[in-house]
């Protein structure tokens, strides 16, 4: 195995500020309550592929409803890198779970934005069995991969990223 990345929280300021700029309710004294319980992601056994992303606070989905998780992580990673982040394969099975942006892709160089690379996990519970889906703040809900890629023999990108979520088509 290559060891070719590293994840961190990121700081207790920018996490502040994105839990209560997500959750509006949230004052910054309980989002700093929440940004202790932050847990870095790690594997469950020897064997397993996935990074575990743990809830930092207790969630319940019912179907058809939506939420947008900052998981207080961001990931360092070597360049020719991506981490990939699924839902963790049970909840999907039982729930229906999504990521909304249906797999959600951590390149190398988002480490370096200005918002510190905070990762942002969004998913939905997609069910139609009438189950409502309930985490407490420490469980698992998302996984996620390293994957080496290449690029094109012509390629000549040069700019630097700066944001998430489309900035580098902007």
């Amino acid at each position: 195995m290559q060891r070719i990345a590293k994840f961190q929280k990121v700081s207790r300021e920018r996490f502040v500020a994105d839990w209560t700029g997500t959750f509006k309710s949230t004052t910054a004294r309980e989002a700093e309550v929440v940004y202790d319980q932050v847990r870095l992601p790690r594997r469950a056994t020897a064997g397993s592929a996935g990074y575990d992303f743990f809830t930092p606070a207790g969630i319940a989905l019912n179907p058809g409803e939506t939420i947008k998780i900052p998981t207080g992580i961001r990931a360092w990673m070597e360049p020719g890198w991506v981490l990939k982040c699924y839902p963790r394969s049970g909840l999907g099975f039982k729930y229906r779970l999504q990521l909304d942006n249906t797999v959600g892709i951590i390149d190398s160089d988002y480490f370096y934005s200005d918002n510190e690379g905070h990762m942002f996990i969004k998913v939905t519970n997609d069910g139609h069995e009438g189950k409502t889906l309930t985490l407490e703040a420490g469980d698992g809900f998302a996984q996620g991969i390293f994957v080496e890629y290449g690029i094109t023999v012509d390629d000549e990108a040069t700019e630097v990223r700066n944001g998430g979520f489309g900035s580098t088509t902007k």
